[in-house]
């Protein structure tokens, strides 16, 4: 079988195809494959040189486009949705080009499946954001135009409404900062922190602190003892970690123990806590660290989660080039388990 394009021709477009970083390859008129960079034999394995494009390639947006190009002799853009193995999004950018006496089509591909994820995350943050917040902005207000006008003179109502307004008002400060401290953990993601921080220390100030929300709550708040465990990290945000993960035990666990642990396990500090309590279902497990997500929204907003602590904790731990764990089973309690990278000096 005669390469598509002759040899010369051949040579110089493969040494050229083959230089570009991104995903090319180059089909003749007879839509025969006539070369394939390494990173188009990577994204797509099933493409070879020489063979009809049809065989390696199922995708009718860009087999059309590819048509266009040949017929119209214009450069041609379409977009293609490949499902299998997994979801991934293309721009395809083809171009006419012209080697020797051969006709041939350039085509590039861009994957914008990460850049397509971003964008989807960032609009539905938007919008959660916007949600989460105009609830209790509109019962603030609702509550200041009833105290400015039917329970103008009701010191009852003034009362009980100031009260509820400051909850509100409460609620939404807990979520504006929440908002701040993920966006400032997000702008630092790259940069690893190296204080050596005691992590026992840490958990002992926060039991300590929590110790009036768990005796309300009628929770049994333990830790256990033990040594220093010192690991390379930010003590606000280690500080912030801690308090998430104890004040969610002690919250959604009630009335069982809180058991609070913190020990060297594979070489690396642990901090875990476990609670006894109802546990979680295994369909939501894995959406647990996202934004917003909640098992149960009713009983989150009643006890004053904005929907952001596990999405702080999940940054924080990126943050520390640290590993999260979530273990539960419904009637059995939850564990959450953090490991970081211990300081030098204790490895």
């Amino acid at each position: 079988m005669a390469d598509p394009i002759e040899s010369p021709a051949t040579r110089a477009v493969e040494a050229l195809v083959n230089a570009l970083p991104d995903p090319v390859f180059v089909v003749g008129a007879d839509m025969r494959v006539a070369a394939v960079n390494p990173a188009t034999g990577r994204l797509l394995p099933a493409l070879r040189k020489n063979d009809l494009l049809v065989r390696g390639l199922r995708a009718p947006e860009v087999l059309d486009a590819i048509a266009r190009v040949f017929k119209t002799g214009q450069a041609q853009s379409t977009v293609w949705l490949d499902r299998f193995p997994i979801e991934r999004h293309f721009e395809i950018h083809l171009a006419p080009a012209q080697f020797g006496a051969n006709r041939v089509c350039v085509v590039a591909l861009r994957d914008v499946t990460e850049s397509r994820r971003i964008e989807r995350m960032r609009s539905d943050f938007v919008a959660n954001a916007s949600h989460e917040l105009r609830t209790p902005l509109a019962s603030v207000l609702g509550f200041i135009e009833t105290l400015q006008g039917p329970a103008k003179n009701d010191e009852a109502a003034r009362e009980k409404f100031l009260g509820i307004m400051a909850d509100q008002a409460r609620r939404m400060a807990r979520l504006v900062g929440d908002l701040l401290s993920l966006s400032r953990i997000e702008q630092n993601l790259h940069i690893r922190p190296s204080a050596a921080i005691d992590l026992r220390a840490i958990a002992a100030q926060i039991v300590d602190g929590l110790r009036t929300l768990a005796d309300e709550s009628g929770v049994e708040l333990r830790l256990a003892s033990g040594p220093a465990v010192v690991v390379l990290g930010d003590r606000d945000e280690l500080l912030r970690l801690a308090e998430n993960l104890i004040e969610n035990a002690v919250k959604y666990g009630a009335p069982s123990p809180v058991d609070v642990t913190v020990e060297v396990r594979d070489g690396q500090g642990a901090l875990i806590v476990a609670d006894h309590g109802p546990g979680i279902a295994a369909e939501h497990l894995p959406r647990l660290t996202e934004r917003f997500y909640r098992v149960d929204a009713g009983a989150s907003r009643a006890k004053g989660g904005t929907g952001l602590g596990l999405a702080l904790v999940k940054h924080i731990v990126a943050r520390h080039r640290g590993r999260l764990t979530i273990e539960s089973e419904l009637g059995k309690g939850a564990t959450f388990t953090v490991l970081l990278p211990l300081a030098p000096q204790t490895m």
